[in-house]
């Protein structure tokens, strides 16, 4: 069973699909994503996979028949693309040379420009999942790409929430917020010509920064190399200022927020940022997200922004010492 179902209590899309159940647990000594496995070229540096289990296809089944006047169906149409970011197994971004990194940033940038030149994509993310805590089981260094037909609801949310206030003030939201950021700056924690990283005055995750353009851009292609290269930067120290912390991988969901497609002009009010979403709150202890954060989206942040930023600080100068060393 693969399609999607319709949540009239939050007017949206849920993908039903049963048929990863069945993916196999893949041997401990066998990597579908290493060359030399059968699955991928025996020389890559970057690569784009497609998902042998995809939620999404452009080929899609017709949904079962099982809606009702009040309960709608949709085939599942779409993408769900997996991203390598190196052959080596066990390597990390951090771990990555810029130039390396700077070749996923430009395949990402391939893949967005090609996913929505399909007119019945909205919303093509771009997200990683990193480490058990996450539910990862695939150690290889990958992120996903899913490709969806309708926009989803907290993107959906975010983006009319952009709109209004441009309607309101005739300035960008997210604009706003980052001059806010650096003019107080206790919750920065570094910046480079392009870009800016810190951990928002909102942040429902105690380690959840945001990477923000300094340009008011809304998706990659309208990067100049130059910030490609400032993002690959961007991305590469943050996540090493994450493990920099207690000095061990840190877990995180990383979600890449860029405008919807095919789906109207959002040059003026929306704008390019990625948030992380890391679950731990101390090396030793996870912050789950429980019945207030699940059930009534109302997160609770047991820690203050500005004394966490203080910490990453610390974390991304020791980065940038082993870095150089």
């Amino acid at each position: 069973m693969a399609e999607l179902r319709y949540h009239p209590l939050t007017r949206d899309w849920v993908m039903i699909a049963s048929h990863r159940q069945n993916r196999p647990q893949m041997p401990r000594d066998w990597c579908p994503f290493c060359p030399g496995s059968g699955k991928v070229p025996d020389d890559y540096d970057v690569l784009k996979y497609d998902n042998d289990f995809p939620a999404l296809s452009t080929n899609p089944p017709v949904p079962d028949d099982v809606a009702t006047s009040l309960y709608k169906t949709a085939p599942s149409y779409g993408k769900c693309e997996v991203i390598l970011y190196s052959p080596k197994h066990n390597a990390t971004l951090p771990e990555l040379s810029v130039p390396h990194v700077t070749k996923l940033v430009d395949l990402w940038t391939e893949r967005f420009r090609e996913l929505s030149a399909d007119e019945k994509i909205k919303y093509v993310f771009i997200f990683e999942n990193r480490g058990a805590a996450v539910g990862t089981t695939m150690p290889h260094p990958h992120g996903q790409i899913y490709a969806y037909p309708f926009i989803p609801k907290k993107l959906a949310l975010e983006t009319e929430s952009c709109r209004d206030y441009y309607k309101e003030h005739g300035r960008c939201l997210i604009c706003d917020m980052l001059a806010d950021e650096r003019a107080d700056g206790r919750r920065m924690v570094f910046e480079n010509e392009d870009f800016s990283v810190f951990i928002p005055f909102f942040c429902e995750y105690p380690y959840g920064i945001y990477i923000v353009s300094r340009s008011h851009k809304q998706n990659l292609t309208q990067f100049t190399p130059r910030e490609r290269e400032n993002l690959a930067r961007a991305i590469r120290a943050a996540v090493g200022t994450l493990d920099s912390l207690f000095g061990f991988q840190f877990p995180y969901m990383m979600c890449m927020h860029q405008n919807p497609v095919n789906s109207g002009d959002y040059s003026d009010d929306y704008h390019f940022h990625i948030e992380f979403f890391p679950p731990m709150r101390a090396a030793d202890k996870i912050k789950y997200n429980a019945s207030s954060e699940t059930g009534a989206w109302a997160h609770c942040n047991p820690t203050a922004p500005e004394e966490k930023a203080v910490e990453l600080r610390e974390a991304y100068a020791r980065f940038c010492a082993a870095d150089k060393a």
